[in-house]
């Protein structure tokens, strides 16, 4: 079951929507108990990271999320935010991360944009994919997704990126390290591109 996390932050409206139109089974979680039957995880987010943590802490769910996903391997999906967490920590704030993956969140260099509007990263950029299949299945390279950060996941080990995308430099804007993924990107505001990309990780 697909269980879409309700922790104060994210678009959940339009992943449930996503999902209904798909017909793929999900549930929303908003409290521990929620989570008896997820056997997968979308952990979406938007804003601050620090305040995403302390929100998602102060749900209850974090040590639970930690043992289906750390334990039990369930495939979690992090969206954002949401992947952001995902590190260890992050230049934006002071608390640690889930630590899931092996990384850290550090702060798009602004000194190297040329545009009027240097951050945040804000609109449609294209999307190229590094690393063949899994969630990038059937979605052409260069694919636009719509983006909306700051701040981007640099992975302490190159080979869990997935996807790279272009703002004043090459940033990584999905990685995927055994059942943690993670993209910087919004699926569920990106149309047909990110239509597919949800339905690929239900099919995982």
């Amino acid at each position: 079951m697909i269980t879409i996390i309700d922790y104060g932050l994210g678009n959940i409206k339009a992943f449930a929507n996503v999902y209904k139109s798909l017909g793929v089974p999900f549930v929303l979680a908003a409290k521990a108990g929620d989570l008896d039957d997820a056997t997968k995880i979308i952990l979406p987010g938007v804003g601050a990271f620090d305040h995403a943590i302390d929100l998602l802490k102060s749900s209850g769910m974090k040590e639970r999320l930690d043992e289906i996903v750390i334990k039990g391997k369930a495939p979690v999906l992090g969206i954002c935010v949401g992947m952001q967490m995902l590190a260890s920590s992050s230049e934006e704030g002071k608390l640690h991360g889930l630590g899931w993956m092996n990384g850290t969140v550090k702060r798009i260099d602004s000194s190297s944009l040329t545009t009027r509007t240097r951050l945040p990263h804000m609109g449609w950029n294209s999307v190229e994919a590094v690393r063949q299949g899994s969630l990038f299945e059937g979605i052409d390279t260069g694919t636009r997704f719509y983006f909306l950060h700051s701040y981007y996941f640099h992975c302490h080990n190159s080979e869990d990126v997935v996807a790279l995308t272009e703002y004043g430099g090459w940033f990584p804007c999905a990685v995927n390290s055994a059942n943690v993924y993670g993209v910087q990107f919004h699926p569920e505001k990106s149309h047909q591109g990110g239509i597919r990309l949800l339905q690929n990780f239900a099919n995982l």
